[in-house]
C-alpha cells in the first residue's frame, strides 16, 4: 500500500476511534467521595461497614455554626427565634433525618406513663433567660456541643441520609444558605462543616482547576514548542497527538465507570506534559535528518526507527511507574495509576501512528538557515560536554555532598495526615472547620464498638460502669470534647424519672434500681440519638464522640495509649471493645503509605535494571543509569524534610511518578548510545555524538515537563500543589544529572568492547 494511502487510512481509523472516545468522555462526571479514601480490602473497613450498618455512619452530618450579633450572647430572644426558625426549616428538608439544635434540645421528665420533654430555652419568655442559661451551662452535653463555651455561638447539627451524593447534597446546602440569607445572617456570621460540605467544595474546585491547569499547560507548551521548532507544524502536530491521547485516556476511564476525582483530575495535565516526550524526540530527529539532506520519506523512517526503540522503552518505564501505584489500597490512587499508565501507552501508539501519518501528508518543510556552529544546539552542547568532563571531579564531589545533605534532611520526613489535609491553612472551608474546633467539640469523629461479655447485656451495671470508666479516660486524657454511649441513655432515664434534676444524672447504685430504669428505656426509643447508641436487644453498644482534628501522628499516639488503657483497666470478661470509625480508617492509610511507595519504587528500579541489562549485558551500566535518576529523588526527599512537608496520601505518589518519568531521558540517551556504538568504535566519541544528538530533545522535553508540572502550584489543594512543585523539582534536578553525571559515569564505568564495525549510516552524519 502506498505510504500516502496508508496515512489516509490511518487517520480515518484513528478518527473513528476518537469519535468513540468523545462519546464516552461526554458521559464523564466529576466526583469526590470521602469514603473512597478508606483502605480497600482492609479487615477494619469490613468491620466498620458492618458496624455502620447497625448504628449508622459517623460522618453523615452537617454542622451549622451561627454567631450571635456583636455584644450579644446566644440567649438573646431575637437570636434564638431565628435559630428556631432555621431548625424548623432544616427539619422539613428532604434527606435530613434528624436535627439537634439549642432550641429543640429538651430535658425529658417521666410522669405517670408518659415522657414530657421540657425545653431548655424559652425565647418567647425573656424573663427566664438567666434561669435558662444557668441550666444550660450545668447540663452535660450542651456546652461545647450545641452552645459554645463563651455563649457567643450556637450549632445546629443535622444528620443526612447515608452517603448522600453530590446533586441532592448541593441542593440541600443551597436551600440552607438561602434560608440563612432570608433570616438575616451575613456570610461571616455562619459556618458550615462536614463531609458533605467538603465533598461539594472539592468537586466544584476540581472542575475549575482542571480547566485552568489545562489552559496554562497548553499556553506554556505551545510557547516552548515554538521556541524549539519555529514552525507551525512543530507546534500543532505535538498538540494534536497529546490532546488525542488525553481524549482516549479519559474515554477509557469513562468506559470503566470511573469518575474524575482529586487524583484522576491530574491525569490530563500529567499526560499533556509527559506525552510530549515521544513527539519531540521524533520531530527533532526528523528535522535533523532533513538538515543532513535526506528525503522526507527517509528522514521520517530514520526518525521512527531510531526513536521507536527508545520511545518504546521509555513509554514502558513511565507506564510501569504509574502502574505500580496500583499496589495502593486507596481506590483513587489505584485508579489514577491504572488509567494514567494505560494513557501513556496510548500516547506512544498515537505518536507512532498519528504523527507519522500527518508528517507524511504535509509538504516537506522549509528549514531555517542554521546559525553559526558556536551558537547552534551542537555548539552549545559541545561546549557543555567539554566543560563537564574538564570539571568532572568537581561535578562528582558536589553531587556527593548534596546527596549526603539530602539523605540527612530526608530522615526528618514524617507520615502525617489530617481530615482536610489537601486544603491550605487559610482556605475558607478549613477556617470554617477550625471554627468548630475552637468553639465547639471539633469535627473529628470517634467511634468505639462496645460488646458485653457472655451472659450480659449492654445495660448490665458492671458493663455500664466499665463504659463510664472509658468515657472518663476519653474526656480527661484522650481529648474528646463530646461523648455519648449507652451510659448516656441510662443516666438520662434516671434523671427523667427524678423530675429532670441534674444531680440525678448518674448511674444507679444497685441492680434493682437499674432494672427499674431499663424497663423505662423503651420510652426513649423514639429519640433517634438514643437509638443510635445501643441495639434494641442490648447485645451491642456504641460509644461516639468528637474532638479536634489532631492529625494522624498525634491520633496514632493517642490510640496506642487508649488500647493500652483498655487492655489494663477494662475487664474483658465484662466488656469487649474495638476502635473503629471513618477517622480511624483514614489514619490506617498511613501504615501502608511507606510500604506502597517502597514497593512502587522497587518495581520501577527492577524494571529499569532489566532493560539496561538486556541492552548492554552489563551490571556496571545499570548503576550508571540508576544513579543519575535516584540522585534527584533523594535531593527532593531532602527538600521535603527541610521544608517540613509531611508524607501523606497525595504526596506519597511523588517519588514513584517522578522516577518513572525522569528515567525516560536516560532510556532515550542509552538507546541512542547503543545504536551509535554500532558505527563508532571509540566510547568517548560515541558518548559525545549521543550527547549532541539527544541533548536538545532531553533539554526541551525536560523544560516542558518542569513547566507543565509547575502549573499545578496554582492549585488550592495542598496535595496537588506539592505534586506539581516536587515532581517539577525532581525533573529539573534530573536533567542536570542527565547532562553532567551520566556522561561522566558512562565513561568511567562502562567497558565497551568494540565489535566489527558496520558501514556507517549516512543519515547519522555529523
Amino acid at each position: 500500500m502506498p505510504l500516502r494511502r496508508l496515512a489516509h487510512f490511518t487517520l480515518l481509523a484513528l478518527g473513528l476511534l476518537s469519535a468513540l472516545a468523545v462519546f464516552f468522555v461526554a458521559q464523564l462526571r466529576f466526583n469526590y467521595n470521602f469514603n473512597d479514601f478508606y483502605p480497600a480490602g482492609d479487615p477494619d473497613l469490613d468491620y466498620y461497614m458492618a458496624y455502620s450498618g447497625r448504628f449508622g455512619n459517623d460522618n453523615d452530618y452537617v454542622l451549622l455554626g451561627l454567631e450571635a450579633p456583636a455584644g450579644q450572647t446566644v440567649f438573646e430572644p431575637r437570636f434564638l427565634t431565628r435559630v428556631d426558625s432555621l431548625t424548623r426549616f432544616i427539619q422539613g428538608r428532604r434527606h435530613v433525618t434528624q436535627v439537634s439544635s439549642p432550641t429543640n434540645a429538651t430535658n425529658p421528665v417521666v410522669e405517670g406513663l408518659g415522657v414530657f420533654n421540657v425545653p431548655y430555652l424559652h425565647p418567647q419568655e425573656p424573663a427566664r433567660r438567666a434561669q435558662d442559661s444557668a441550666l444550660v451551662f450545668r447540663t452535660p452535653g450542651l456546652v461545647g456541643n450545641l452552645i459554645s463555651r463563651d455563649a457567643r455561638a450556637a450549632t445546629i447539627l443535622f444528620q443526612t441520609s447515608p452517603n448522600l451524593s453530590k446533586p441532592p447534597g448541593d441542593s440541600l446546602l443551597a436551600a440552607v444558605r438561602t434560608e440563612l440569607t432570608r433570616q438575616g445572617f451575613a456570610e461571616n456570621e455562619y459556618h458550615m462543616a462536614g463531609k458533605m460540605v467538603a465533598q461539594s467544595v472539592f468537586v466544584d474546585r476540581l472542575q475549575v482547576e482542571l480547566a485552568v491547569f489545562m489552559s496554562l499547560s497548553v499556553v506554556l507548551v505551545t510557547g516552548l514548542l515554538w521556541l524549539t521548532f519555529r514552525t507551525w507544524w512543530g507546534v500543532v502536530l505535538p498538540l494534536v497527538v497529546v490532546l488525542g491521547s488525553i481524549l482516549w485516556g479519559l474515554g477509557v476511564m469513562s468506559a470503566f465507570g470511573v469518575s474524575i476525582d482529586l487524583m484522576t483530575a491530574l491525569l490530563p495535565v500529567m499526560l499533556f506534559v509527559v506525552g510530549m516526550s515521544d513527539t519531540i524526540h521524533i520531530i527533532t530527529r526528523y528535522v535533523t535528518e532533513l538538515g543532513y539532506g535526506a528525503s522526507k520519506r527517509d528522514s521520517l523512517l530514520i526518525a521512527l526507527k531510531e526513536s521507536g526503540f527508545g520511545s518504546g522503552l521509555s513509554a514502558l518505564t513511565t507506564s510501569i511507574g504509574f502502574f505500580t501505584l496500583m499496589t495502593s489500597t486507596i481506590r483513587p490512587i489505584y485508579n489514577f495509576g491504572l488509567f494514567t499508565g494505560i494513557a501513556v501507552l496510548l500516547t506512544f501508539a498515537l505518536s507512532f501512528t498519528l504523527l507519522p501519518a500527518m508528517l507524511l501528508l504535509l509538504r516537506k518543510p522549509q528549514l531555517r538557515i542554521p546559525r553559526e556552529t558556536g551558537r547552534s544546539w551542537d555548539g552549545v552542547l559541545g561546549r557543555l560536554f567539554r566543560t563537564v568532563l574538564a570539571r568532572r571531579h568537581w561535578v562528582v564531589a558536589i553531587s556527593g555532598l548534596v546527596l549526603v545533605l539530602s539523605v540527612a534532611s530526608a530522615s526528618r520526613i514524617r507520615i502525617n495526615s489530617a481530615l482536610l489535609d489537601d486544603l491550605s491553612q487559610n482556605d475558607p472551608v478549613k477556617l470554617d472547620f477550625r471554627f468548630f474546633e475552637q468553639h465547639f467539640a471539633g469535627v473529628r469523629p470517634f467511634e468505639l464498638d462496645l460488646k458485653p461479655g457472655a451472659g450480659r447485656t449492654i445495660y448490665d451495671l458492671d458493663v455500664l460502669r466499665q463504659t463510664e470508666k472509658i468515657e472518663g479516660y476519653l474526656q480527661q486524657t484522650y481529648g474528646l470534647n463530646f461523648v455519648a454511649s449507652p451510659v448516656t441513655i441510662i443516666k438520662s432515664v434516671r434523671k427523667a424519672l427524678n423530675g429532670g434534676l441534674l444531680e440525678e444524672y448518674r448511674l444507679p447504685d444497685s441492680e434493682a434500681e437499674l432494672a427499674r430504669l431499663t424497663r423505662k428505656v423503651k420510652l426513649f426509643r423514639k429519640k433517634q440519638e438514643f437509638r443510635a447508641l445501643a441495639l434494641p436487644n442490648g447485645t451491642e453498644g456504641r460509644l461516639t464522640g468528637r474532638m479536634p482534628d489532631v492529625g494522624s501522628i498525634r491520633a496514632d499516639a493517642l490510640n496506642a495509649d487508649l488500647r493500652r488503657f483498655l487492655r489494663t483497666s477494662v475487664d474483658s470478661t465484662v466488656l469487649q471493645t474495638r476502635l473503629t470509625g471513618s477517622a480511624n480508617l483514614i489514619d490506617k492509610n498511613n501504615e501502608t503509605l511507606t510500604r506502597n511507595m517502597i514497593t512502587g519504587m522497587s518495581i520501577d528500579i527492577v524494571m529499569v535494571t532489566l532493560i539496561v541489562l538486556l541492552l548492554f549485558r552489563s551490571l556496571r551500566m545499570t548503576l550508571v543509569v540508576l544513579i543519575p535518576n535516584l540522585v534527584p529523588i533523594l535531593i527532593v526527599a531532602g527538600v521535603m524534610g527541610a521544608a517540613g512537608v509531611s508524607m501523606k496520601v497525595s504526596t506519597s505518589i511523588i517519588f514513584t511518578i517522578a522516577f518513572g518519568i525522569a528515567v525516560d531521558d536516560t532510556i532515550h540517551f542509552i538507546s541512542k548510545l547503543k545504536l551509535v556504538l554500532l558505527q563508532e568504535p571509540s566510547l568517548f566519541k560515541a558518548v559525545r555524538k549521543t550527547y549532541l544528538m539527544a541533548g536538545k530533545a532531553v533539554i526541551v522535553t525536560s523544560l516542558i515537563l518542569v513547566g507543565g508540572f509547575s502549573t499545578l502550584i496554582f492549585s488550592s489543594f495542598d496535595g496537588t500543589f506539592y505534586v506539581g512543585l516536587l515532581i517539577g523539582l525532581t525533573l529539573l534536578f534530573g536533567v542536570v544529572a542527565e547532562l553532567t553525571l551520566l556522561p561522566i559515569l558512562i565513561l568511567a564505568f562502562y567497558r565497551h568492547k568494540p565489535k566489527e564495525i558496520r558501514q556507517p549510516v549516512p543519515a547519522l552524519g555529523g
